[in-house]
């Protein structure tokens, strides 16, 4: 039984790449080249053993409270969403100070009748005569000690009132120093160590195996979200109760597993949060521009923000691969070994995007040793649906970038093309098969035809000879698509994008699984036939996520360099991800990567918008314009000098100004609402410190987080 609460056996599309051994070194360089080995765990994330298992209950156990999106909710105690007004120290004291001495100063002058025995008068009145005349003066003497007392105690609280005594006291007394006790542990009913949703739905077997082997220490957080998802799948109908149950009871923490086998990855960089879906990023800066609500807490990512998409802007060198885009990969692999995500990671070889061991599925184009090969055509075998995709790769970024441009030309005639190639064939052709029809070759282009005549494919025939009219005519896009399909018939790449059922191509089909993916481009000496193949895989994804039946599985694109993939069309189908359960992950080292008519539909069609440091003015205004403007207090503050007309005034003026330097004035303050940018273009260029970014979210839901400065390093 798989993760998805199928069985699922693995197909050709998510078997893992076979891992060679690390490569061997000599005793000399390892003594030279002395790294200290990379941690297994990260801080924060669940153990997967212990003494007993306390730590991993004391990570599942930790509350985990709503919050607004992008808070980091592990442990995470809310703030209010106004700042508190605080006081500053130096006057918190001084004010104490202060009633203190005016306490005892007037409790010293009632105790000495300096202001007459006013405050005697309560006492003599409700007091008996035996006490007050002296007849019990014993009695007396202590109960006027206690009025006394009572009193005075009444005259210091209402100094300490004054005095801000017990703020003093939270601030600096025992409460600041104090440990916060541990919570004790929550009613069986409720404990999620238990498993009580399972044992209200009638596996109370299965709960008592997971509540052992979560004592035990053999239970891993990814165990814990992967079995809850088999739970859901359980749930909703889509998989037998007892299936489940019997599972669970013979494998215990082991059972449902990702069709790979693997419980974990081998390693992880970033923290995580598997039962919230979150991977940490960095901490939100208390910076009077963040809402108080946010600062210094955690800033952290899931499928529901990556859901709306993400577009990150930033120089080279400014962390997009590093903080940003490898720790969302992370977290994504982490989501598909626990049957949740199904992850595409594309990115030049080298880049920094994780080990192969992280994968199931490595396509590393142009390498000679890649296991995998990638389908130029998604998979599909409808000649129109191979046409679009084929034509968006092809000439996508020749289109006029208007919001409204397409492709259909070129589409046509891929479709003209393709359609009879299929139909006698049974494949679409491969690399230079395309390209000699599209150049109009006469050998295989009257082969076709006389195999289509053969066939009686009429109405293939008219396709084919509309194509052939063609040829040659002025503004024809065969030309410009055959010098296309040219950048892929290299010998770099003649192993690959083969359509004859000799390799092992992945199709983007596969987005069904929980699988992972990662395709590296081969970006050296083929920057071109780089962006072909990035802007193929983006088309092919946008198409399969959307035409995916069952969209459970969160699928998500990554795009460490989206540079020449910003097209009309893919702005269009990147819209559209969000009601398909899926996202797309782009960065870009400047907005100019892009066209300019494209760059306010691209920032507009992205939920999740991010400037990183050095930013050029330029692309800091369209970020500017998108986060538009917010009402603000501004406070104007004016000096005006003081001009005294009484001698001693004058005298007294004269004096200041010998001993401050300054002329006497007085400071009027004004207050009003304006409405001011968020970030300027000028703040997003010039203030944000190296390792940070701006960046603003939005869920699926519409809930949305102003603009925070966030520190990428914390």
């Amino acid at each position: 039984m798989t993760s998805d609460g199928t069985h699922d056996a693995r197909g050709t599309h998510a078997r893992p790449v076979p891992r060679p051994a690390p490569p061997g070194g000599s005793a000399e360089a390892a003594r030279l080249v002395s790294v200290p080995p990379r941690p297994v765990r990260a801080p924060g994330a669940a153990p997967d053993a212990g003494a007993g298992g306390e730590s991993f209950l004391g990570w599942l156990r930790t509350p985990r409270p709503q919050a607004a999106p992008g808070v980091w909710r592990f442990g995470h105690a809310p703030r209010p969403e106004q700042e508190p007004e605080v006081i500053p120290t130096r006057q918190l004291f001084s004010g104490a100070l202060i009633a203190f001495l005016c306490g005892w100063l007037l409790c010293s002058l009632l105790w000495n009748g300096y202001l007459g025995g006013y405050w005697m008068w309560p006492w003599l009145v409700l007091a008996p005569d035996s006490w007050t005349n002296g007849g019990s003066r014993v009695v007396g003497g202590v109960a006027s000690h206690l009025y006394v007392g009572a009193f005075f105690f009444g005259v210091f609280a209402a100094f300490a009132r004054f005095g801000r005594w017990g703020e003093v006291w939270r601030r600096f007394g025992l409460p600041a120093w104090r440990r916060e006790a541990a919570p004790p542990p929550p009613p069986p009913e409720e404990d999620p160590a238990e498993w009580p949703k399972l044992r209200a739905g009638g596996a109370g077997a299965a709960a008592d195996r997971l509540a052992a082997d979560a004592r035990a220490g053999l239970m891993r957080d990814i165990d814990v979200a992967r079995i809850a998802r088999a739970w859901r799948s359980v749930r909703s109908g889509n998989s037998p109760l007892a299936v489940f149950t019997d599972a669970v009871v013979r494998e215990g923490a082991a059972a449902c597993p990702h069709p790979s086998g693997d419980r974990d990855l081998p390693a992880r960089a970033a923290r995580h949060d598997l039962a919230t879906s979150q991977v940490r990023l960095g901490t939100t800066v208390d910076d009077p521009r963040n809402p108080y609500a946010y600062r210094g807490t955690g800033l952290a990512l899931g499928p529901e923000l990556i859901g709306t998409s993400l577009l990150a802007v930033g120089p080279a060198g400014s962390g997009k691969t590093g903080t940003v885009v490898w720790p969302l990969a992370e977290a994504l692999c982490l989501q598909a070994l626990a049957g949740r995500a199904a992850v595409v990671v594309v990115g030049a070889a080298g880049a920094g995007l994780g080990p192969g061991d992280d994968y199931d599925v490595v396509v590393r184009v142009g390498h000679p040793d890649s296991v995998y090969d990638l389908d130029l055509y998604g998979g599909t075998t409808d000649p129109d649906e191979a046409a679009a995709v084929l034509a968006e790769a092809l000439v996508g970024d020749l289109v006029d970038p208007h919001p409204g441009a397409d492709s259909r030309r070129s589409t046509t005639v891929l479709a003209q093309l393709l359609g009879p190639f299929h139909t006698v064939n049974g494949r679409f052709p491969s690399v230079p098969e395309l390209r000699a029809l599209l150049d109009g070759v006469p050998g295989p282009f009257g082969e076709l035809r006389k195999a289509l005549q053969e066939a009686g494919q009429e109405p293939m025939l008219r396709e084919l000879d509309a194509r052939e009219r063609q040829l040659g005519h002025p503004g024809d896009p065969g030309a410009i698509l055959a010098d296309r399909i040219a950048l892929l018939d290299r010998p770099a790449f003649a192993a690959f994008f083969d359509t004859s059922g000799q390799s092992t191509p992945f199709s983007l089909r596969a987005l069904d699984h929980p699988v992972r993916v990662r395709i590296d481009l081969p970006e050296r000496g083929h920057a071109d036939a780089s962006r072909i193949l990035a802007r193929l895989v983006l088309a092919q994804f946008t198409a399969s996520a959307a035409a995916r039946e069952d969209r459970s599985l969160f699928a998500c694109l990554v795009l460490d360099d989206a540079t020449g993939t910003v097209t009309p069309e893919a702005v269009r189908r990147v819209q559209r991800l969000r009601s398909a359960n899926a996202g797309v992950v782009m960065t870009l080292r400047t907005l100019d990567d892009a066209p300019r008519p494209l760059r306010t539909p691209l920032l507009g069609a992205v939920g999740c918008r991010m400037a990183l440091s050095g930013l050029t003015p330029w692309d800091g205004q369209d970020f500017a314009d998108v986060w538009g403007k917010e009402w603000t207090e501004a406070r104007d503050v004016t000096d005006r000098q003081i001009i005294a007309e009484e001698p001693l005034g004058k005298v007294v003026h004269a004096l200041r100004r010998v001993i401050t330097g300054r002329a006497p004035t007085a400071r009027a303050v004004t207050v009003r609402q304006v409405e001011r940018e968020r970030w300027s273009a000028s703040e997003l260029a010039h203030a944000v410190p190296p390792g940070h970014a701006v960046l603003s979210l939005t869920d699926v839901r519409g809930e949305h987080a102003p603009p925070l400065l966030v520190d990428l390093r914390g």
